[in-house]
Protein backbone atom coordinates (compact mmCIF):
# COMPACT_ATOMS: atom_id res chain seq x y z
CA UNK A 1 0.00 0.00 0.00
CA UNK A 2 2.58 2.18 1.17
CA UNK A 3 4.57 2.06 -2.12
CA UNK A 4 1.48 2.46 -4.91
CA UNK A 5 -1.49 3.95 -2.90
CA UNK A 6 -0.16 6.38 -0.21
CA UNK A 7 2.27 8.43 -2.99
CA UNK A 8 -1.20 8.75 -5.39
CA UNK A 9 -3.68 9.74 -2.42
CA UNK A 10 -1.21 12.57 -0.37
CA UNK A 11 -1.98 16.26 -1.19
CA UNK A 12 0.83 18.70 -2.42
CA UNK A 13 3.97 15.91 -1.20
CA UNK A 14 6.69 15.82 -2.63
CA UNK A 15 7.16 13.73 -6.43
CA UNK A 16 8.58 10.93 -5.92
CA UNK A 17 12.29 10.03 -7.48
CA UNK A 18 11.98 7.32 -9.89
CA UNK A 19 14.50 5.68 -8.72
CA UNK A 20 13.03 5.25 -5.06
CA UNK A 21 9.37 4.11 -7.08
CA UNK A 22 11.50 1.49 -8.76
CA UNK A 23 13.05 0.48 -5.91
CA UNK A 24 10.22 0.06 -3.60
CA UNK A 25 8.46 -1.99 -6.47
CA UNK A 26 10.94 -4.31 -7.04
CA UNK A 27 11.53 -4.68 -3.27
CA UNK A 28 7.76 -5.20 -2.70
CA UNK A 29 7.62 -7.90 -5.65
CA UNK A 30 10.42 -9.83 -4.63
CA UNK A 31 9.25 -10.00 -0.67
CA UNK A 32 5.33 -10.70 -1.89
CA UNK A 33 7.37 -13.68 -3.86
CA UNK A 34 9.30 -15.16 -1.26
CA UNK A 35 6.58 -14.74 1.28
CA UNK A 36 4.07 -16.50 -1.27
CA UNK A 37 6.75 -18.84 -2.58
CA UNK A 38 7.50 -19.98 1.17
CA UNK A 39 4.17 -20.03 2.62
CA UNK A 40 2.69 -22.16 -0.68
CA UNK A 41 5.57 -24.44 -1.30
CA UNK A 42 7.94 -25.00 2.05
CA UNK A 43 5.55 -24.27 5.27
CA UNK A 44 3.79 -27.07 6.75
CA UNK A 45 0.78 -26.17 9.18
CA UNK A 46 -0.98 -28.68 10.95
CA UNK A 47 -4.70 -29.21 9.90
CA UNK A 48 -5.30 -27.13 12.79
CA UNK A 49 -2.85 -24.12 12.62
CA UNK A 50 -5.68 -21.42 12.37
CA UNK A 51 -7.30 -22.16 15.81
CA UNK A 52 -3.90 -22.21 17.18
CA UNK A 53 -2.67 -19.44 19.71
CA UNK A 54 0.52 -18.44 18.06
CA UNK A 55 -1.74 -18.11 14.66
CA UNK A 56 -4.46 -16.57 16.83
CA UNK A 57 -2.37 -14.15 18.43
CA UNK A 58 -0.47 -13.19 15.24
CA UNK A 59 -3.83 -12.47 13.26
CA UNK A 60 -5.12 -10.20 16.17
CA UNK A 61 -1.56 -8.34 16.11
CA UNK A 62 -1.97 -7.95 12.30
CA UNK A 63 -5.35 -6.80 11.96
CA UNK A 64 -4.49 -4.07 14.83
CA UNK A 65 -1.53 -3.22 13.05
CA UNK A 66 -3.26 -2.48 9.40
CA UNK A 67 -6.28 -0.31 11.48
CA UNK A 68 -3.66 1.67 13.04
CA UNK A 69 -1.67 2.08 10.18
CA UNK A 70 -4.68 3.11 7.66
CA UNK A 71 -5.80 4.99 10.41
CA UNK A 72 -2.18 7.16 10.83
CA UNK A 73 -1.96 7.44 7.29
CA UNK A 74 -5.34 8.87 6.80
CA UNK A 75 -4.42 11.62 9.17
CA UNK A 76 -1.49 11.75 7.48
CA UNK A 77 -2.87 12.45 4.10
CA UNK A 78 -5.65 14.88 5.38
CA UNK A 79 -3.62 17.21 7.16
CA UNK A 80 -3.29 19.28 4.22
CA UNK A 81 -6.04 20.81 2.87
CA UNK A 82 -6.64 21.25 -1.16
CA UNK A 83 -4.49 23.68 -1.56
CA UNK A 84 -2.29 23.95 1.48
CA UNK A 85 1.60 23.48 0.38
CA UNK A 86 3.31 24.11 4.43
CA UNK A 87 3.67 21.72 6.98
CA UNK A 88 1.65 20.73 10.49
CA UNK A 89 1.77 18.33 13.00
CA UNK A 90 -0.15 15.38 12.64
CA UNK A 91 -3.01 15.43 15.63
CA UNK A 92 -6.29 13.85 16.52
CA UNK A 93 -8.62 11.66 14.47
CA UNK A 94 -11.36 11.47 11.86
CA UNK A 95 -14.89 11.48 13.14
CA UNK A 96 -16.70 9.85 10.03
CA UNK A 97 -16.17 7.19 7.16
CA UNK A 98 -15.83 3.60 6.81
CA UNK A 99 -12.22 3.29 8.65
CA UNK A 100 -13.57 4.52 11.55
CA UNK A 101 -16.72 2.26 11.42
CA UNK A 102 -13.79 -0.98 11.12
CA UNK A 103 -11.44 0.75 13.85
CA UNK A 104 -14.33 0.99 16.34
CA UNK A 105 -15.12 -2.90 15.67
CA UNK A 106 -11.67 -3.90 16.98
CA UNK A 107 -12.80 -3.25 20.39
CA UNK A 108 -10.02 -5.45 22.04
CA UNK A 109 -7.96 -2.67 21.66
CA UNK A 110 -6.40 -1.07 24.61
CA UNK A 111 -7.28 2.01 24.86
CA UNK A 112 -4.22 3.93 24.50
CA UNK A 113 -4.14 1.75 20.93
CA UNK A 114 -7.51 2.60 19.84
CA UNK A 115 -7.77 4.99 16.80
CA UNK A 116 -10.56 6.37 18.21
CA UNK A 117 -9.79 6.89 21.46
CA UNK A 118 -11.22 9.83 23.28
CA UNK A 119 -11.40 12.05 19.73
CA UNK A 120 -7.21 11.57 19.84
CA UNK A 121 -5.30 9.08 17.22
CA UNK A 122 -1.97 7.51 17.99
CA UNK A 123 -0.12 10.34 17.26
CA UNK A 124 -1.30 12.06 20.09
CA UNK A 125 1.60 9.42 21.74
CA UNK A 126 3.81 8.71 19.04
CA UNK A 127 5.13 10.84 16.17
CA UNK A 128 5.29 8.01 13.89
CA UNK A 129 2.19 6.09 14.32
CA UNK A 130 2.19 4.76 10.91
CA UNK A 131 5.13 3.09 11.23
CA UNK A 132 4.13 1.78 14.33
CA UNK A 133 1.13 0.22 12.83
CA UNK A 134 3.26 -1.37 10.04
CA UNK A 135 5.80 -2.72 12.45
CA UNK A 136 2.68 -4.65 14.51
CA UNK A 137 1.29 -5.09 11.26
CA UNK A 138 4.55 -7.67 10.14
CA UNK A 139 5.55 -8.65 13.21
CA UNK A 140 1.83 -10.44 13.55
CA UNK A 141 2.46 -11.56 10.01
CA UNK A 142 5.94 -13.49 11.24
CA UNK A 143 3.56 -14.56 14.23
CA UNK A 144 0.65 -16.21 12.41
CA UNK A 145 2.90 -17.70 9.65
CA UNK A 146 5.98 -18.69 11.67
CA UNK A 147 7.77 -18.38 8.59
CA UNK A 148 11.58 -17.29 8.29
CA UNK A 149 10.55 -14.54 5.59
CA UNK A 150 8.27 -13.61 7.78
CA UNK A 151 10.30 -13.28 10.79
CA UNK A 152 12.96 -11.89 8.00
CA UNK A 153 10.83 -9.05 6.90
CA UNK A 154 9.37 -8.00 10.25
CA UNK A 155 13.10 -7.90 11.59
CA UNK A 156 13.89 -5.64 8.66
CA UNK A 157 10.35 -3.33 9.17
CA UNK A 158 11.43 -2.61 12.46
CA UNK A 159 15.52 -2.02 11.92
CA UNK A 160 14.25 0.42 9.26
CA UNK A 161 11.05 2.27 10.08
CA UNK A 162 12.63 2.60 13.97
CA UNK A 163 15.45 4.71 12.03
CA UNK A 164 13.25 6.46 9.84
CA UNK A 165 10.52 7.50 13.26
CA UNK A 166 13.59 9.03 15.03
CA UNK A 167 14.55 11.37 11.80
CA UNK A 168 11.00 12.17 11.82
CA UNK A 169 10.49 13.01 15.10
CA UNK A 170 14.10 14.96 15.28
CA UNK A 171 12.83 16.64 12.18
CA UNK A 172 9.31 17.42 14.06
CA UNK A 173 11.07 19.21 16.71
CA UNK A 174 13.39 20.84 14.81
CA UNK A 175 10.55 22.18 12.78
CA UNK A 176 7.96 23.02 15.36
CA UNK A 177 8.62 25.05 18.54
CA UNK A 178 5.07 24.02 19.68
CA UNK A 179 5.98 20.47 18.99
CA UNK A 180 4.59 18.21 21.89
CA UNK A 181 7.60 17.61 24.35
CA UNK A 182 5.43 14.37 25.55
CA UNK A 183 5.37 12.58 22.52
CA UNK A 184 7.33 9.75 22.19
CA UNK A 185 9.14 8.36 18.79
CA UNK A 186 7.36 5.36 18.31
CA UNK A 187 6.28 3.06 21.55
CA UNK A 188 3.59 5.05 23.75
CA UNK A 189 4.36 6.14 27.31
CA UNK A 190 8.11 4.30 26.29
CA UNK A 191 9.77 5.41 23.30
Amino acid sequence: MRTLVFPVLIRGGKPTPLNSFVGAVVFCTLNGYLQSRYLSQFAEYADNWVVQPCFLTGFALWLIGMVVNIHSDHILRNLRKPGDTGYKIPRGMYREGPLRKIALRVACLPSFLSPVNSQRGLFEYVTAANFLGEIVEWCGFALASWSPPGTAFALFTISTLLTRARQHHQWYHEKFEDYPKSRKILIPFVY
